[in-house]
């Protein structure tokens, strides 16, 4: 624990209203904005249009983004920077406008083709001027050097590099405060999914990544049911866009592990949102790793309720994996893959598809293997 390396990710712009700074952090030029339509519908894009307007900004606005976004969809986004000349990129929504925008920079300032890019440390060159503005609290995304996008067959293959890290985030928890409860549950488990795993992770787990996980979890864990019940409490929005944050940071250092690769597929198959997906195979990877990461778990369980450190670590972090499927029903959240249309037929095919995720395997606690990822499948059915 004593050798490690760590970064700290974007600079980082906080505070309800931030977004109207947005233009005092790029250069001149075109900016390529990247979103999506329901975004701009519900106005929620609006204060950074007017900030970049008033900085004399031109904003080539790419709104099509889908759920998951493809291989095409980023380079339909990558065109349409290069034909309008665009000098900066800036994304404001969830996880998919962040994704397709942290690779967007990256090739169109580098031009290196993104088939060389795939896997870990592989993107090396150059990229524009990069702002990431999240819309929910959850995928973490504008702290990590990680983009992930669909590609041919349902495959999420991903890209993670340092260069992908942007150089500003803006947390303004004014954007979150129209998520629908739905949204906000299931990316509020995703941060918590990205804290227990980077806390968890086989491979490059720090002390600072530790810090920032525990800060994380506590922070999600005591305010997730608030904006589900109280939509309009910015206090709570405040701390779980931080929280999320926090986790993000987190695991850009301490990767995540077997939630993600088991929850990639149902994404990628049966288009359930990732927050859910994480939500759905969570307390089953947790019980396939608690041989190997019960020391670990009773820490967090006792973290989050302190009236388990007068009990043993089994207890502890059965309570602590107990504590997280109440929270996860308390939302109202589907706790079946047979409630997202997932049935036995599809259990071979998920199991196959998750051992692709090779990425995120490797930092599991505990092996996971085909048979295992079917056994985990056929339990959350």
């Amino acid at each position: 624990m004593t050798d490690y390396r760590f970064s700290y990710g974007p600079r980082l712009l906080s505070g309800e209203g931030a977004t109207r700074h947005l233009g005092e952090l790029l250069p001149d030029g075109p900016c390529l904005f990247v979103t999506d339509a329901r975004i701009l519908s519900l106005g929620l894009a609006s204060a950074a249009l007017e900030a970049l307007e008033a900085a004399g900004v031109t904003a080539v606005i790419f709104d099509a983004i889908e759920q998951d976004p493809s291989r095409g969809t980023l380079m339909k986004a990558v065109e349409t920077g290069v034909a309008r000349g665009c000098v900066s990129v800036v994304a404001l929504g969830g996880g998919s406008p962040m994704d397709v925008a942290k690779l967007a920079a990256y090739l169109i300032g580098s031009g290196d083709d993104l088939d060389s890019l795939w896997g870990v440390d592989k993107a090396m060159g150059d990229r524009l001027p990069l702002v990431l503005i999240p819309t929910t609290a959850g995928t973490g995304s504008e702290a990590t050097p990680v983009s992930v996008v669909t590609v041919a067959g349902a495959e999420k293959r991903g890209v993670s590099s340092p260069a992908l890290v942007a150089d500003w985030a803006i947390l303004d928890a004014a954007l979150t405060l129209d998520l629908p409860r739905d949204v906000a549950a299931a990316t509020g488990i995703d941060a918590m999914v990205h804290a227990i795993e980077a806390y968890t992770s086989a491979r490059l787990k720090n002390p600072i990544s530790d810090m920032l996980a525990r800060e994380a979890l506590t922070l999600l864990a005591a305010n997730l049911a608030t904006v589900c019940d109280r939509p309009d409490d910015i206090e709570a929005r405040s701390a779980m866009l931080l929280g999320a944050h926090l986790a993000g940071v987190a695991f850009a250092n301490a990767p995540v592990a077997g939630v993600h690769a088991l929850a990639y597929p149902l994404g990628g198959h049966f288009h359930v949102p990732h927050g859910l997906s994480n939500a759905l195979m969570l307390p089953h990877v947790l019980g396939h790793n608690m041989s190997a990461a019960m020391t670990s778990y009773a820490e967090l369980g006792a973290l989050l309720d302190p009236g388990l450190q007068e009990v043993g670590a089994q207890a502890q972090a059965r309570a602590f994996v107990e504590r997280l499927g109440e929270l996860s029903r308390r939302t109202g959240l589907p706790q079946r893959l047979s409630d997202v249309g997932v049935s036995a037929a599809d259990l071979d095919l998920l199991a196959r598809e998750a051992m692709k995720q090779e990425r995120l395997l490797v930092n599991n606690p505990c092996p996971i293997g085909e048979a295992d990822a079917y056994r985990l499948y056929e339990a959350a059915l």
